[in-house]
């Protein structure tokens, strides 16, 4: 009997063992997809006719959210190649998007690609000088421009555009010869597409997975933008890989307001027209919330400012609140706490728990889940490092979100989390068909596959810094990878602090850990690279202060003044306080100095993905940093 039950075993054993091959197997077969569309006109057309009759997008029209069905966006997106074919546009010449985000963009850029032409991406908040730049850099024929304020960028620099013919407003008109709205265009291209029936679909035959398909400017902390050139395979594979992680469905709705002249924004196109689903679009930031309770997406991606501010907001609002409402928010967020820590291992409470978890759903949670529509299955959160804390405050309450990590070089949707397979603190697993590794010398991460760019648009050196001789893309992010394949990243290369006395701090994630723990704060730098220690630089939030200067009777007093006061000084250093307990001491903070305004994108502190240009806030604020450092003598 004994040697009948070890047989048992060792066949059992061998079974198992044969299972564990072919997952594996299945695994990586599965991690290198073949690419369905070899361009972006090939997936446009396939989805316009798969769903002819379903909702493609959902946007607002004269105050109302009006919808548009695939079939109507293949005749406004045809009609738009047709107006640009008729003006002269050739496969790979650059047509330019001067717009935020709308309905529109997203039609442009489609009859862009099916006229054979490429997108060149300006952000609406780039100067006169800047949009000239870029215009005259990529060689762009045509632009489409959002209103008059942005043609008026344009048409002061008329004279310096060397390439570009003609422009194309989305709203409004314009007497000039060179100007046409966006229903001249597509009336124009209506009639090119009568009498030259078999125009689209020659082009569609010509072009390659290699032919340009955008020239996305990166906005940088310093210096000109670089034109990252993404073909037609890029922007396949990506749609196509965020497919095939079957974290979306046709039953899902986006809400999308993510700026996309961004490369983040700009994925999710293609991952619109992979999977399917619906796409509500509005780029106004200020209606974000409002539109959110209208909307009632299934999920959403956003810059980790959005959910910070969120975040000021819940825990300034339960502070406010004190007394009873301030008991019940912190016993409901324990309880969530305890679900969380569950669910991240892969359980779910029960018994008693899942009572008390039920409760403070009912009290707390589903206020704040109502405030996003409802019904958000999971965000996604990149552009830039999420504090750990907030991701885990979040899921306290029901709401997930996955970090993700990817750069404009690599068709920004690179690595990410999945709804069941995730890891807060992490930026998740490749998505299928990309590669990635460590570098062994300085621990950088690197990325190969089919969504890495061709190179910098007329940059050949700076190419050469990015792109290796085997294909792989030197972002300049330092991380590890744990033992079961997630990727965390630990910080900038270049940002890397060393103190004079020889120690490495990373900002970053001091920085992250103080925006978990200070809810008053906009944003922090730290500082300290070859100085004896760290210090910080600091803005506050102005919604977050207003109402605590409401709530303390200091309401008269402006934005500056509040900031600039002792007890709010005492608010902050309370938190650096608190930060500082858990760090090292060369990390610690010994000083902070807070500004008299927020950073803005306007004034040139934030790139329009709301990432801190960190080398230029420092210089410009030098003075405040040197200050700190006058005569210390301590060393760490």
């Amino acid at each position: 009997m004994f040697v009948k039950n070890l047989l048992v075993l060792a066949v059992n054993h061998l079974l198992a063992m044969m299972r564990d091959m072919q997952a594996q197997q299945k695994e990586a077969s599965s991690s290198k997809p073949a690419i369905k569309f070899k361009t972006v006109p090939d997936m446009f057309y396939y989805r316009a006719e798969k769903s002819a009759g379903r909702v493609a997008f959902r946007y607002p029209d004269n105050g109302r959210w009006t919808s548009m069905t695939w079939s109507k966006a293949l005749e406004r997106v045809q009609n738009i190649a047709g107006g640009l074919l008729e003006l002269g546009l050739e496969i790979e010449n650059r047509c330019g998007v001067l717009s935020q985000t709308r309905v529109d963009w997203v039609l442009a850029d489609l009859g862009v690609a099916c006229a054979g032409g490429a997108t060149t991406t300006i952000y609406p908040s780039n100067t006169a000088d800047e949009c000239a730049y870029i215009l005259n850099d990529s060689e762009t024929k045509v632009c489409f421009i959002e209103n008059a304020l942005q043609l008026d960028k344009l048409r002061s620099e008329k004279p310096n555009l060397t390439s570009m013919t003609h422009a194309v407003l989305f709203e409004g008109e314009s007497d000039e010869e060179w100007v046409f709205s966006l229903a001249e265009l597509e009336k124009m291209g209506a009639e090119y597409n009568r009498n030259h029936p078999d125009a689209l679909k020659d082009i569609a035959g010509k072009l390659t997975a290699e032919h340009l398909s955008t020239l996305i400017y990166t906005s940088g902390t310093t210096g000109r933008p670089k034109g990252v050139k993404l073909v037609n395979e890029c922007w396949c594979y990506t749609g196509e890989a965020i497919d095939n992680t079957g974290i979306l469905n046709e039953k899902d709705l986006q809400f999308l307001w993510l700026p996309l002249a961004h490369s983040f924004g700009k994925c999710l196109l293609s991952s619109h027209l992979a999977t399917g689903y619906e796409m509500a679009i509005d780029g106004e930031i200020p209606k974000l919330i409002d539109n959110l309770a209208i909307v009632r997406p299934t999920f959403m991606a956003a810059a980790p400012r959005i959910f910070e501010k969120v975040y000021n907001k819940v825990i300034a609002g339960a502070k406010a609140g004190g007394g009873l409402k301030l008991k019940i928010f912190t016993w409901s967020l324990a309880v969530g706490r305890e679900v969380s820590r569950l669910r991240q291992n892969g359980k779910e409470p029960s018994g008693l728990l899942a009572a008390k978890y039920k409760v403070a759903d009912k009290l707390v949670f589903s206020k704040l889940k109502e405030k996003f529509g409802g019904r958000v299955r999971f965000f996604i959160s990149g552009s830039a490092p999420l504090s750990r804390d907030i991701a885990e405050f979040f899921h306290a309450a029901d709401i997930l979100i996955l970090e993700g990590y990817g750069l404009t070089e690599s068709s920004a949707a690179t690595v990410v989390n999945r709804p069941k397979n995730f890891k807060f603190g992490s930026v998740g697993m490749p998505v299928p068909g990309t590669e990635m590794k460590i570098a062994e010398s300085d621990g950088e991460i690197m990325l190969r596959g089919p969504g890495i760019m061709r190179g910098y648009h007329n940059l050949p050196e700076q190419t050469a810094a990015m792109l290796n001789d085997e294909g792989w893309l030197l972002t300049g992010d330092i991380g590890e990878i744990d033992a079961q394949g997630f990727l965390r990243i630990t910080d900038r290369k270049k940002d890397l602090i060393k103190t004079s006395g020889g120690k490495y701090v990373a900002p970053q994630a001091l920085e992250g850990k103080f925006k978990a723990i200070c809810p008053y704060v906009s944003q922090i730098i730290v500082h300290g690279d070859k100085r004896n220690y760290c210090t910080a630089l600091i803005a506050l939030d102005p919604e977050t202060m207003e109402a605590w200067a409401q709530e303390n009777g200091h309401a008269q007093l402006s934005y500056a003044e509040i900031t600039q006061r002792d007890d709010v000084r005492a608010l902050v250093q309370n938190s650096i306080d608190k930060l500082n307990a858990g760090l090292a001491r060369y990390e610690t903070i010994k000083k902070f100095r807070i500004f008299e305004k927020d950073l803005t994108v306007e004034d040139g502190e934030l790139t329009p993905s709301l990432k801190v240009k960190r080398k230029h806030v420092e210089k410009q604020n030098m003075h405040l940093l040197d200050e700190m450092y006058s005569g210390a003598l301590e060393s760490v």
